[in-house]
């Protein structure tokens, strides 16, 4: 009689099928809702890194172009001072998140309003007019990608127009 109680015991502690494939089956519902919340936050995390460095290299230009205008002389860098490190910037330029690049092309102002991409491998693109009244100076990013930020009609911006 003792050995039947004891392996009576023993399957009671195991789990039922029907135990199973419960857990599995919420196993899956919960999968199948994280996994894409997961993809887009790859996305999402290019997008602001594009940003950060957009606005890092803008924040580079509107300072020199301040310093400037206090000196007399209100001008934005130019492409070579904009690439020379320590004159705009401190390090090089930023990596473009989109492409992995970080060399800086020039534009047109056709090509910059338009926010055309370059067929050169670059990471950025800058236009810049001192002789303009008021000058004028563009920096964009070199890819037309999708970016995961809404323009407001619930699409998204292409990564060169932000």
């Amino acid at each position: 009689m003792t050995a039947t109680i004891t392996h009576r015991r023993l399957a009671r502690r195991a789990f039922t099928l029907i135990e199973l494939i419960a857990v599995i089956v919420v196993l899956a519902i919960l999968s199948g809702v994280a996994i894409p919340k997961y993809l887009d936050y790859s996305a999402r995390a290019r997008s602001s890194a594009l940003q950060g460095s957009l606005g890092g290299v803008r924040s580079g230009i509107a300072n020199f172009y301040a310093n400037s205008a206090i000196d007399g002389d209100a001008a934005y860098p130019t492409l070579v001072e904009l690439t020379t490190v320590g004159t705009v910037m401190q390090e090089a330029a930023p990596t473009n998140p989109y492409n992995g690049l970080n060399t800086v092309v020039t534009a047109t102002l056709a090509e910059a309003n338009a926010r055309t991409i370059s067929n050169a491998a670059a990471g950025w693109r800058y236009f810049v007019d001192n002789a303009a009244d008021p000058p004028v100076a563009i920096f964009y990013a070199n890819t037309d990608d999708e970016s995961r930020v809404d323009d407001g009609t619930g699409t998204f911006e292409t990564a060169n127009d932000l």
